[in-house]
């Protein structure tokens, strides 16, 4: 079945780096578009990134362009997602985020999320 496992969140001080990362398993890794969302307390999930499967394609939320950066590693079915000058108002859960068709419709999956806590 789908796995998507996020790592590299914590707690770091404004204008800090963080770098994400999200394994992935059970589907073809290299064919997907891959995504990172992100969930601050009483706010909607909203998209932050978006990869397509050969990196040719990238978008990301106005919020963070110039700031974060995607990428991938095909060989090693991870998604990255690279975090500089770091703001108050990124302080969110960050999940992964593969939306597939399967059977007939599309399907999200979702990591567990991990914690992104930007504080002094």
């Amino acid at each position: 079945q789908v796995q998507l496992v996020e790592s590299g969140g914590g707690l770091v001080q404004p204008g800090g780096s963080l770098r994400l990362s999200c394994a992935a398993s059970g589907f073809t890794f290299s064919s997907q578009r891959m995504n990172w969302y992100r969930q601050a307390p009483g706010k909607e999930r909203e998209l932050v990134a978006s990869i397509s499967s050969t990196s040719s394609n990238i978008n990301y939320a106005d919020s963070v362009k110039g700031r974060f950066t995607i990428s991938r590693d095909n060989a090693k079915n991870t998604v990255f997602l690279q975090m500089n000058s770091l703001k108050r108002e990124d302080t969110a859960a960050y999940y992964c985020n593969a939306f597939r068709w399967e059977s007939g419709r599309w399907n999200h999956y979702w990591g567990q999320g991990t914690q992104v806590t930007v504080s002094s």
